[in-house]
Order: C-alpha cells, then sequence, then structure tokens
C-alpha cells in the first residue's frame, strides 16, 4: 500500500472541513441525536475555526494519502495551544481521523507513528490525547498502543 503524509495548509481549508465532517459524522451519528451531530459539526468544523486551527504555529494537520485517495488526517498541537494540559513537555493528539472505506488497514497506527515521530523530533516526553468514553474502538486501540488512563474531564458544550 503506498502511504504518504502531507502537512496541511489555508489552501486545504475546504477538504479539511469535509474530510473533518465525513469522519465524525461515520464515527459518532450512531452515538448522538441528529440535533446534537448538527451543532457539534457546525460548533467544531465552521470555517472560521478551522482557518484559525490552521493559522496556528503551535497547531500542525497532516493528511494521509492510500494513493491518490484521501484517507484520514491527524491533528497534534503543542503549548499553549492543547486543548487541556497546556504542559510544554508534551504533545497533544487532538485528532487522529482515518475514513470508514480506509478502517482496519494499520493507517491508524501510522498516523499514531507519525505523532510519536513529531513528538520526538520536538523533545517532548510524552504525548496526550482525550477520547470519548464511548468510543470503545478508539479507546481499545490507544490501549494497544500504549496509552493509559490518566485522568477525566467533563465537556461543555
Amino acid at each position: 500500500m503506498d502511504i504518504s503524509l502531507k502537512l496541511c495548509g489555508v489552501e486545504d481549508l475546504d477538504t479539511l472541513r469535509e474530510l473533518s465532517i465525513r469522519t465524525y459524522y461515520e464515527t459518532f451519528a450512531a452515538l448522538n441525536t441528529s440535533e446534537n451531530m448538527q451543532e457539534y459539526l457546525h460548533r467544531a468544523f465552521n470555517k472560521e475555526k478551522l482557518l484559525e486551527e490552521l493559522t496556528d504555529k503551535n497547531s500542525k494537520f497532516f493528511f494521509l494519502y492510500c494513493g491518490e485517495k484521501l484517507a484520514g488526517y491527524i491533528k497534534v498541537n503543542e503549548a499553549p495551544s492543547q486543548t487541556d494540559i497546556n504542559d510544554p513537555n508534551s504533545l497533544e493528539l487532538e485528532r487522529i481521523y482515518v475514513t470508514g472505506e480506509f478502517q482496519g488497514q494499520g493507517l491508524g497506527g501510522y498516523l499514531m507513528q507519525k505523532a510519536v515521530s513529531i513528538a520526538v523530533e520536538r523533545h517532548k516526553k510524552y504525548i496526550w490525547l482525550g477520547v470519548w468514553e464511548k468510543n470503545e474502538n478508539a479507546l481499545r486501540f490507544y490501549k494497544k498502543k500504549g496509552f493509559y488512563e490518566i485522568g477525566t474531564h467533563l465537556c461543555h458544550g
């Protein structure tokens, strides 16, 4: 399988938005009401918010391609742009999204390794991420990759 990564820029805004909405919907629609999904998708993936994230010097998005086909992406954050901990010694893996079509092919592991490589290059002591407790597939995946629970927090809409 021909796998490659591409650092995203502002010119990728529309593609990033479409991919974000599609992968999030594929993963979580069955666990939420239609109203909750629409509200979240609008809030999290509107163009203004994504543009702000794309131009943040402490955040990076990388598209994942299988051959010529866009299969997913990761988003990593350094402090002070992290969603929670904001430890300069850490790297946050905020998003690791793979489309349904490419699930189960080891691409999540490939993206995880990219995040680890970034952390090593930037001399980070650890990587952390947040995951919804109802996302059992992700919980299994992260545990298999050596992650463990260090705490919980409530999300506020």
